[in-house]
């Protein structure tokens, strides 16, 4: 069964390994949107800068939290964050699940959708639950989805939609991950909208990208020289001098250009 849900609502994740799957409708002016996620202590806050998986730093160095990249499908464009739920470190008590678009305001994205679902149900599976997000102001550059979290011995997700005007840079410091702040406006500049996607791919004749919950390439592991990185994601930016968090531009990354 699958629930539709409303805002601060929240169902129990029977689950072991789930896949939150953002989805948004493209078009002229409409911004792309990256999915992100904070693992939380039980203190609420990051216990270090590794625990933020995003565009730049895709798997959590545990394993067990990693980002997909992006797709696209009949109904629009999609990016995916998967977690196994049994594997995570018994110090997270929560995963936040955003979605960003630094940059350009969240008023300008249609039918932003958070679904959730059950990796072993398979691919064509019905999801478990999903929350159409509205934004409060129109002005978030950046979201809080939803949350998984722990209960008891088991995992609960919340629909939360819950926005920041200052984009991946804010949500980020209110969670305590260090931004070097000279090089912010830099880091976090992105286009005012979408590039334009490329064409349809043929599916007869070409070898297809591994489905969801086969695992995924050693992203943000280290490369054989000349190689270019797996998926399109950019090579890892080197750390700042002062070994503080730097976030590195925005920009479509899309699974099988």
């Amino acid at each position: 069964m699958t629930h539709a849900m409303l805002k601060g609502s929240n169902v129990p994740v029977e689950a072991t390994t789930v896949r939150a799957v953002l989805r948004w409708t493209p078009g002229q002016g409409v911004p792309d949107v990256d999915a992100s996620a904070l693992l939380l202590g039980l203190d609420g806050r990051v216990r270090s800068d590794e625990d933020f998986v995003f565009y730049n730093q895709p798997r959590h160095p545990s394993g067990q939290v990693w980002r997909l990249g992006k797709k696209r499908v009949a109904d629009g464009l999609t990016d995916t964050i998967q977690t196994d739920l049994t594997g995570v470190e018994s110090g997270v008590g929560r995963i936040l699940l955003v979605a960003s678009a630094d940059g350009v305001t969240f008023d300008r994205v249609r039918s932003l959708r958070i679904s959730l679902y059950d990796v072993s149900a398979g691919e064509s599976a019905d999801p478990m639950a999903y929350f159409d997000i509205t934004p409060q102001t129109g002005q978030e550059t950046a979201l809080i989805c939803g949350e998984l979290y722990r209960r008891g011995e088991g995992w609960k997700f919340r629909a939360l939609g819950e926005g920041y005007s200052d984009g991946l840079k804010g949500l980020a410091t209110d969670y305590g991950i260090s931004v070097d702040e000279s090089e912010g406006e830099a880091a976090t500049t992105v286009p005012e909208a979408s590039q334009p996607l490329p064409p349809e791919a043929p599916t007869t004749g070409v070898p297809q990208q591994p489905g969801y919950g086969y695992p995924p390439p050693a992203y943000g592991y280290p490369q054989t020289a000349g190689a270019p990185p797996a998926y399109g994601y950019p090579q890892p930016v080197p750390a700042a001098p002062t070994g503080e968090f730097r976030l590195p531009p925005q920009g479509p990354q899309f699974i099988g250009r």
